[in-house]
C-alpha cells in the first residue's frame, strides 16, 4: 500500500488520524501491540513558514514549535531524501496522554513520516514508513499497530524495513486504559532491565506470547490472566509504576481479565469481560486504587481496527 501522492500545487491539505497504542502486551516485549480509541489528528498544509496550532491533551506540548517531533522528523527523511523541505503549517488535535505509555512518539513519528512521504511524493510502502518509525522509536511494536490498526505484530527485517501482520481479534475486546498523573520516559523504565535473562525466563515468555496471541484470536477472555504475564521486563518497572501490581490483583474479579503494562509504563492496560459492565468495572478498579493510596484517570475504549494508514487523504481547504 502507497500513500496518496503529492497533492497538485494548491490543491488543500494532508489530514491524517493516527490512533494510539498498547504495546508490550505483557510477554509480548517489542514484538506485538494493540491500537486503541484515543487519536491524534494532523491537517498539514504549505505555508511560507513553520507553524502550529494544538488543540486538545498536552496542547502545550503539541503546540511548541521548538524541537516538534512531528515536524523535526518531516524535515529528517525529506533531507536523507534529498528533497526540498516545504514549511507547514500544522493543526493538531490531540487525545493521547503524552509520556504516559500509549505510543504517542511512534504516532507522532509516523506523522511526520507521512508528511514527508506525501508532500515529498516518495512513494514509500508499508514495510517502509513502519521500518523508518521503528529505528527511530528503537522497537517495531508501537509503529506497526499504529499505522496497521488492530492487533499488530511485528519484527525488524532489515535496518529499514519491517515484517509486520495484522490480525483481527475474534472478540470485541473492550479495554480499560488506567492513566496515573506523572509521566514516564522509555528510556528511564529501560535503564531498569537487566542485561541477560534466565533461560527459564526466557521460555516462560515464549509460552506466555503464543498463548496470548491465541486467546486474543479466539475470544478466550479465561486465560487472558495468565497468558499476560511477563519475566522481561513489568518485575523491573513494577515499582516505577505502581498501579500495574495494585490492579494485576483484580485479574478474574468484579469483570477485570487481565492487566498488563502499556509500554514501558505508567499506564496499565486492562481487558475488561464483555459481559461486565464498563462503568462498574471502573468504579471498582478506582475504589480498588483508592483504598491503596493511588489515583489515576481511567478511560474506557477498545480497539481500533483502522490504522493511520487508511485515515490520510487530501482534504480541499475552502478560501
Amino acid at each position: 500500500m502507497h500513500l496518496p501522492p503529492r497533492a497538485p500545487r494548491g490543491a488543500g491539505a494532508l489530514e491524517i488520524t493516527l490512533p494510539a497504542t498498547s504495546a508490550n502486551l505483557g510477554p509480548a516485549f517489542d514484538a506485538a501491540a494493540l491500537a486503541f480509541g484515543l487519536y491524534l489528528k494532523v491537517t498539514a498544509q504549505a505555508a511560507r513558514e513553520f507553524s502550529v496550532e494544538a488543540h486538545g491533551r498536552d496542547a502545550h506540548i503539541c503546540g511548541r514549535l521548538e524541537k516538534h517531533l512531528i515536524l523535526t522528523t518531516y524535515r529528517e527523511v525529506l533531507q536523507a531524501e534529498r528533497k526540498p523541505i516545504h514549511p507547514l503549517t500544522l493543526r493538531i488535535n490531540n487525545e493521547m496522554p503524552i509520556g504516559k505509555g500509549c505510543g504517542s512518539s511512534a504516532a507522532a513519528r509516523l506523522a511526520g513520516i507521512g508528511l514527508a512521504v506525501c508532500f515529498g511524493d516518495l512513494g514509500w510502502d508499508d514495510a517502509h514508513i513502519i521500518g523508518e518509525a521503528a529505528c527511530r522509536e528503537h522497537h517495531p511494536d508501537n509503529a506497526a499497530a499504529c499505522w496497521m490498526g488492530g492487533l499488530a505484530v511485528a519484527r525488524m527485517a532489515t535496518r529499514a524495513e519491517a515484517q509486520v501482520v495484522k490480525l483481527t481479534p475474534k472478540e470485541k475486546w473492550r479495554l480499560l486504559f488506567v492513566v496515573p498523573d506523572e509521566p514516564l520516559s522509555t528510556e528511564e523504565a529501560r535503564v531498569v532491565l537487566p542485561a541477560q535473562y534466565s533461560r527459564h525466563d526466557a521460555v516462560m515468555n515464549v509460552q506466555n506470547s503464543m498463548l496470548l496471541l491465541a486467546a486474543l484470536m479466539q475470544g478466550k477472555g479465561d486465560i487472558l490472566s495468565a497468558a499476560l504475564q511477563d519475566r522481561i521486563h513489568q518485575p523491573y518497572r513494577a515499582p516505577l509504576c505502581p498501579l500495574l501490581p495494585k490492579i494485576e490483583q483484580l485479574a478474574g474479579k468484579y469483570g477485570v481479565l487481565g492487566a498488563a503494562l502499556s509500554g514501558a509504563g505508567p499506564s496499565v492496560l486492562v481487558f475488561i469481560d464483555p459481559k461486565s459492565s464498563a462503568d462498574r468495572v471502573k468504579a471498582r478498579v478506582l475504589q480498588h486504587l483508592r483504598s491503596h493510596g493511588l489515583d489515576a484517570e481511567l478511560i474506557a475504549t477498545s480497539i481500533a481496527e483502522r490504522g493511520a494508514r487508511d485515515r490520510i487523504a487530501w482534504k480541499k481547504v475552502s478560501s
